[in-house]
């Protein structure tokens, strides 16, 4: 009789670890994460809009390797300002303002409670997997280098430094692309990485938003 043991969350998960602003897969590949802005598209002039269209198109035609666009939606967690107004009525000096502030605070209580307040949340994910494993390194790595060495992990570091040169320039092709565009843009740092990937993978958890150092 076989009994099926329980597997762990992270064997599902196709992430080796997140160092140096960078994800890094199982599979050796890499991914760097932009946060963009938004657009307010519908309220620009006609004139905006072809032109905006035209430089997203000419973006999206100079690039000659993938990138995936994702949108996260979540509720807006209305906690920090409510306990931001809260430490605003304990200092109130007049008791007319601290009514108007009480009243205030219920009243955002009330309608967030009734209505859904959703956030928007866009980003670039841009990848890079190099192909130069194969051949004679693959054989040195496996039969001339001792695992743990000094010489392996020497060349294990000089091996992520080189990917990670190439997947910076690629961000710096993003980066460039979507600011011509009009948009707003910052490469999350590992801190955010990590972050983002928890609420990904706890979507019952209200946290206060993510927050970019910039």
């Amino acid at each position: 009789m076989q009994v099926n043991k329980a597997r762990a969350t992270q064997d599902f998960i196709p992430i080796k670890e997140i160092r140096d602003n960078v994800v890094i897969l199982k599979d050796g590949s890499m991914r760097a994460i932009i946060m963009t802005s938004s657009l307010n598209f519908a309220l620009k002039s006609a004139e905006n809009q072809e032109a905006i269209i035209y430089q997203f198109q000419t973006f999206l035609n100079s690039l000659d390797f993938s990138a995936q666009i994702y949108m996260e939606s979540r509720r807006l967690d209305i906690r920090p300002y409510i306990a931001l107004l809260e430490e605003r009525y304990k200092v109130q000096q007049g008791d007319l303002l601290k009514l108007q502030t009480r009243e205030y605070i219920d009243f955002v209580k009330r309608f967030t409670d009734e209505t859904n307040i959703m956030t928007k949340t866009f980003f670039v994910v841009v990848p890079y997997a190099s192909s130069s494993f194969q051949g004679k390194d693959v054989l040195k790595n496996k039969f001339l280098l001792k695992k743990g060495s000094a010489e392996d992990v020497k060349q294990q570091m000089d091996n992520f430094e080189e990917k990670r040169s190439q997947l910076e320039q690629r961000v710096s092709v993003v980066v460039q692309g979507l600011t011509r565009c009009g948009l707003r843009v910052v490469q999350l740092g590992t801190e955010e990485i990590v972050e983002l990937f928890y609420k990904i993978f706890n979507p019952g958890e209200t946290e206060k938003p993510l927050q970019v150092n910039q």
